[in-house]
């Protein structure tokens, strides 16, 4: 009997030690066993769908807009095609003036007097500048600053191609500073105006002028802004910022494109050390066309005038009008005889709107009064004693800037 059991207990036990062995050996019998020991429960069939169901709807991807891969050969290795159309038309300038030599003091000392007398011949000397124009016409014309010629006795132009000649002013307007000259040459190369109102921050720009006298150069940078005004440059500010160098010289030059289209007249610098400091200021190719065509047909620049001085809003001001915007200016004063006291528009009005459109800012506002023909109706909204009115005055014509008494730069 007892041999009987052990010959049944041994197979069985037999049987387990080999089970074991079996799935240590081969974990993957179980369904369950991984690598690392860990038994992995078989989810039920049911929930596999349900956990997939809502992944679908939960963890979806966002839609994004994937970008083209970079490409790096997209600006040109060189601009040399963009200067060689551009650059013939930048011409050098050379103006001069006879000046005569301040008197010493002491030739007004009586002792001095019965030595040398008083009508000892003083000796006049030169005084010369230069700077860049561009040609715009093959009629001749130059478009230059007015800074760059004013005052001049003589104004020589020098082409890129070795010709030189003297230049005879056509017309000037020191409120955008520009000029126009024309010189008597045959077979003129002519620069391609730009619409700047289609220049980007960003573009490439290329500065051509005669920096310091060396001799025509040309800088690259960026357009670094467009609209720049309140730098107290001239009344009418519009510029076009750049990071191409520019310095003493290039004034007066051109600005151009990476096709070699007239981007800008160069002006100005910002500088601490009077070299290039990489801020730099032309003047829109547009506001030269109109000033340029002005000139042409009129002499002059029209622009329309209501004979106002203004002075920007402030909280304080607001505050003591009764008013809670700071939109509008002051009118500060009133030049007499001028659209503004005919219309019956008195000092201490706040000027709020210009044929229905806010005013924000005083050269803003200035600058779209510029543009409106004299003799047109212009209706105005203004605030006098905290009531609302509405005037209409007739636009004048804004005086050329050699009659006009030096005023605030936001007089109008």
């Amino acid at each position: 009997m007892r041999r009987s059991l052990m010959s049944l207990v041994w197979p069985t036990i037999s049987g387990i030690l080999l089970a074991i062995v079996l799935l240590n050996a081969f974990p993957q019998l179980l369904g369950g066993r991984n690598a690392d020991d860990t038994v992995t429960p078989v989810p039920d069939t049911s929930a596999v769908r349900a956990i997939a169901e809502r992944t679908d709807t939960a963890a979806r991807a966002p839609e994004v807009i994937e970008a083209a891969p970079l490409d790096r050969a997209q600006g040109p290795a060189s601009y040399a095609t963009a200067v060689d159309k551009a650059a013939p038309a930048v011409v050098n300038i050379y103006s001069s003036r006879m000046v005569d030599p301040s008197e010493h003091p002491l030739m007004s000392d009586p002792f001095f007097e019965q030595f040398f007398g008083k009508d000892m011949p003083q000796r006049q000397r030169m005084l010369s500048s230069l700077g860049s124009g561009v040609i715009v016409s093959p009629e001749g014309y130059v478009l230059t600053n007015n800074h760059v010629i004013r005052n001049a006795d003589q104004i020589q132009v020098a082409l890129r191609d070795g010709r030189e000649t003297l230049a005879e002013v056509v017309g000037t307007d020191p409120e955008s500073d520009l000029a126009v000259l024309k010189i008597p040459v045959d077979n003129l190369p002519v620069i391609e105006l730009s619409d700047s109102e289609q220049v980007a921050v960003g573009d490439v720009s290329l500065a051509i002028g005669n920096p310091f006298g060396v001799g025509q150069t040309v800088t690259m940078g960026i357009i670094s802004a467009t609209g720049r005004n309140h730098l107290g440059l001239n009344a009418y500010e519009d510029f076009i910022q750049t990071d191409a160098a520019i310095n003493p010289g290039n004034s007066g030059g051109a600005l151009v494109n990476a096709e070699g289209a007239l981007v800008g007249i160069n002006t100005a610098i910002f500088s601490r050390s009077g070299g290039s400091q990489g801020i730099g200021f032309a003047i829109p190719a547009n506001l030269a066309h109109q000033v340029l065509d002005q000139i042409v047909a009129h002499g002059r620049v029209i622009r329309g005038w209501l004979g106002i001085d203004v002075q920007a809003m402030t909280p304080d001001l607001a505050t003591s009008f009764g008013l809670k915007t700071l939109k509008g200016v002051v009118i500060a004063n009133i030049v007499p005889g001028g659209p503004g006291e005919k219309a019956g528009l008195q000092p201490g009005d706040v000027l709020m709107s210009i044929n229905g459109k806010i005013i924000v800012d005083a050269r803003e506002a200035m600058a779209d009064i510029a543009e409106i023909p004299p003799g047109t109706s212009l209706p105005v909204t203004i605030v006098r004693d905290g009531e609302k009115r509405e005037v209409t005055l007739t636009v004048g014509e804004r005086p050329q800037a050699a009659q006009r008494q030096p005023t605030d730069p936001s007089s109008e």
